[in-house]
């Protein structure tokens, strides 16, 4: 009895709490109670779930001036958020025009590149030169057009990332007790990740396992960079050649760790950098394979494996090697 009366004496002030500072906020603004399945989720993900249709950037300010807070106090956007927090919301206009325009024959691309799909998450086969989200510049990302073909599902999150350039599978959870599970899968090395790679020169020696660390925020020449450094973050990337062309070998790429442009780093590393990479690469090799018809990065995710909640055997995906990967293929033969 005593549990139960503590446990009621407590939600009851958790109640009063709530009454108190919505009684004291200015007029439209809100106060939420944190729920548990919003428990350990960042800030900025949450608003920009609640506020639908707001930029990122105007989320980001809100929190700057200390317009969001929780329970009274200011935050930064990677906060993370608790069952039972208080969330001071301020009034947002929501304008229609603060949405992204998304071109219809891409959100019917995208509908088209499904590669798997259940209650728990869904895998998509990600073009090249579409961002996974909107920022520095960009309207739209993969993530706005998956809400816009399915906006019947109220939680879209991304698990992993991919670079705009790199095409490939790209989950996205459905609830947030499969993002929790997934990102646990990812940390400890029980997703299986598989790429192809077009990667420069004459490859000799055959499969090759580099393992350097890599350090990221580097400024060259006013550019943010990842290289090998030996403070660096742990790791490793196995390299198998699968078959040699004309200064270009196909190289089926697997991450043990996930680090930012970990393959791209480390295939420059070898000597061999990523056909197309204009960050890593050479320019006067990207020269000559552009005029091979490669006009992007050349690297895809082509394999995941992975456990998903409540299964007991793996999910295997395998997307084969684009249209457009394969032509430049075809000319160098």
């Amino acid at each position: 009895m005593t549990a139960i009366r503590i446990g009621l004496y407590q939600a009851s002030w958790y109640h009063i709490i709530m009454n108190e500072l919505t009684k004291h906020a200015p007029r439209g603004v809100q106060v939420i109670e944190i729920k548990e399945d919003q428990d350990g989720q960042r800030i900025d993900n949450y608003l920009s779930r609640i506020l639908k249709g707001v930029p990122k950037s105007r989320i980001y300010r809100l929190i700057r001036k200390g317009q969001v807070r929780v329970n009274k106090g200011r935050i930064k956007p990677n906060h993370r958020l608790k069952v039972g927090d208080m969330v001071r919301v301020p009034p947002v206009t929501q304008q229609e025009d603060t949405a992204p325009r998304l071109p219809p024959g891409l959100l019917q691309e995208i509908d088209a590149s499904v590669l798997y799909e259940n209650d728990d998450c869904l895998v998509v086969n990600k073009p090249s030169g579409l961002a996974v989200h909107g920022g520095s510049g960009l309207s739209f990302g993969l993530i706005d057009i998956v809400k816009a073909i399915r906006p019947e599902q109220d939680y879209l999150e991304l698990v992993h990332r991919l670079d705009r350039e790199t095409s490939g599978c790209l989950i996205l959870a459905k609830n947030r007790k499969t993002l929790t599970f997934l990102h646990e899968q990812f940390k400890q090395g029980r997703v299986i990740k598989k790429y192809l790679a077009g990667v420069a020169g004459t490859w000799k020696g055959g499969k090759k396992t580099v393992s350097a660390p890599l350090r990221k925020n580097i400024l060259q020449g006013g550019e943010r960079m990842v290289e090998v450094d030996a403070d660096g973050k742990a790791a490793v990337t196995h390299f198998t050649p699968l078959q040699q062309y004309e200064r270009l070998c196909l190289m089926e790429v697997e991450l043990e760790t996930g680090r930012t442009h970990q393959i791209r780093v480390h295939a420059a590393h070898t000597g061999h950098p990523v056909a197309g990479d204009k960050k890593y690469g050479d320019r006067e090799y990207n020269q000559w394979i552009r005029s091979k018809g490669l006009g992007r990065l050349f690297l895809h995710s082509h394999w995941l494996e992975l456990l998903l909640p409540g299964q007991d055997e793996t999910l295997q995906l395998n997307t084969p090697l684009p249209v457009d990967l394969k032509s430049v293929l075809s000319n160098l033969e």
